[in-house]
């Protein structure tokens, strides 16, 4: 199997990371009003999975170094079909939240496995100057999942009248996800494993075979060596290791990154946009899904030239200026809704900010993080860095819905722009940190970004 096939393999980790987490878009509109939810327990049924994303991610560096990154993907698809068929489950037994809560907990689990797994299996089988490239495809993968979960959702929402929806639809949605949860699970076992890990594990030989299949028999022999020397003979690093002096600093510039992304706002808008079409921007209900396609729409698009384009201008620029039109497009929503002006401008802010999100933070920080980490901390250290995405998640879908129905944010001076001004806040704080401590790694192999961090925090060890 090619170097592509095998990436959009394990890029299928990423679809149903996008599919689970849209398809909470297009139900929780229904469930909620099928439940009586109120703000606060509609954000604990939206942000539940994301605690089981964080405990994914949390134990998905031990997954990662004992099983492999293959089989931990194995173990993420089981944990989504797991979820699929059980979240649609309290439409017929007895009606309850907990019930529901509980399967998006395990596939919340699933995607913080893959979540960690996926990108970083991408990246240790590509060689340098299309690695970018091959990583972003987890983040395409993503959207895509978004785009067909939309699509499914509006499709399924047509079926019937509102009240068919709202009793059955909602689980037809959830159950829709069944079948690329299958698909992963069976390509999975054409993949091969991962030939970094085979080397931890002192399996060279077969790590170099899978290497010549790929690279070819000179490339794949340089890269052993590399990876051997890097590895200090097979030597990974305790977890307790990485808050050394030499590893903690690439950790923490992980892990900013990570929470960075977060807090630019993309998941409330993502979560909760239909709640945000209807309310905030003044759509009508019969409207919300399909405003929900074009925002898939445009966020595959420039995802799409995100792809083309991170291996010629390179991560930092990319992250810069996508920062800026986020910025730009947040202002548009912020200050039509401070003047009351809602409607086809604020429609065009959020579809700007979906836009510069992904040609920048969507791709980037995926990429950054499976290449920035030396051999023997990735796992650990993407683990570490991957948690603290999920957890900063977590409270931002947590509080999204809160604020907006404070009374702070719909005084007569916000008038609902509050959140959006928050997100602004922290767009700025990825400049400035992209600027000054965020490496350019566009061209670099895995062993020479390595040897960057030696000569400025000194050996990994």
């Amino acid at each position: 199997m090619g170097l592509i096939l095998i990436a959009m393999v394990a890029s299928f980790g990423g679809l149903l990371f996008g599919y689970d987490t849209g398809v909470i878009n297009g139900t929780q509109f229904y469930f909620s009003k099928y439940f009586y939810l109120d703000a606060a327990m509609k954000g604990w049924v939206v942000g539940s999975a994301l605690l089981g994303c964080l405990m994914g991610a949390a134990f998905s560096g031990i997954f990662s170094n004992n099983m492999g990154r293959k089989n931990s993907l194995i173990l993420s698809a089981l944990l989504f079909t797991v979820s699929a068929y059980g979240s649609g489950l309290p439409g017929f037994l007895p009606q309850s939240v907990s019930l529901l809560v509980i399967f998006r907990i395990i596939g919340g689990l699933g995607i913080g496995i893959a979540s960690m797994n996926a990108p970083t299996y991408i990246a240790e089988l590509s060689p340098p100057n299309i690695r970018g490239q091959m990583v972003t495809y987890y983040q395409m993968a993503i959207v895509i999942g978004f785009f067909v979960v939309f699509l499914a959702t509006y499709a399924i929402g047509q079926v019937g009248e509102e009240i068919y929806n709202l009793n059955e639809g909602w689980r037809w949605m959830f159950w829709s996800e069944l079948i690329p949860c299958v698909l992963f699970l069976g390509l999975l076992f054409l993949v091969p494993k991962s030939p970094r890990w085979l080397i931890l594990k002192g399996c060279d030989g077969e790590a170099l075979d899978i290497l010549n299949k790929i690279h070819g028999e000179e490339a794949a022999c340089a890269a052993v060596m590399d990876i051997k020397e890097s590895l200090d003979g097979g030597k990974v690093l305790p977890f307790q290791d990485m808050f050394k002096k030499s590893v903690f600093p690439i950790v923490v510039i992980g892990s900013v990154i990570s929470a960075l992304q977060q807090l630019t706002g993309i998941n409330a808008i993502l979560y909760f946009g239909a709640d945000i079409f209807e309310t905030a921007l003044g759509f009508g209900q019969e409207d919300v899904l399909a405003q929900q396609i074009l925002l898939a729409g445009v966020n595959f698009l420039f995802t799409l030239i995100a792809l083309f384009s991170v291996d010629e201008w390179g991560r930092k620029p990319l992250m810069i200026w996508g920062s800026l039109g986020m910025v730009v497009g947040l202002l548009m929503v912020g200050f039509t809704l401070m003047t009351n002006k809602i409607g086809i401008f604020s429609l065009m802010g959020i579809l700007m900010f979906i836009a510069s999100f992904a040609m920048s933070m969507g791709p980037i920080v995926w990429v950054l993080l499976s290449e920035m980490f030396p051999n023997n901390i990735r796992s650990g250290a993407m683990s570490i860095a991957v948690v603290v995405q999920w957890a900063m998640n977590y409270v931002v879908s947590q509080l999204f819905p809160i604020v907006v129905e404070s009374e702070v944010n719909n005084n007569a001076f916000w008038n609902g722009s509050l959140p959006y001004f928050i997100f602004i806040f922290f767009i700025l704080m990825i400049i400035a940190f992209t600027m000054k401590y965020v490496p350019e790694t566009k061209g670099k192999s895995l062993e020479e970004l390595e040897k960057i961090w030696k000569q400025k925090y000194g050996e990994l060890t």
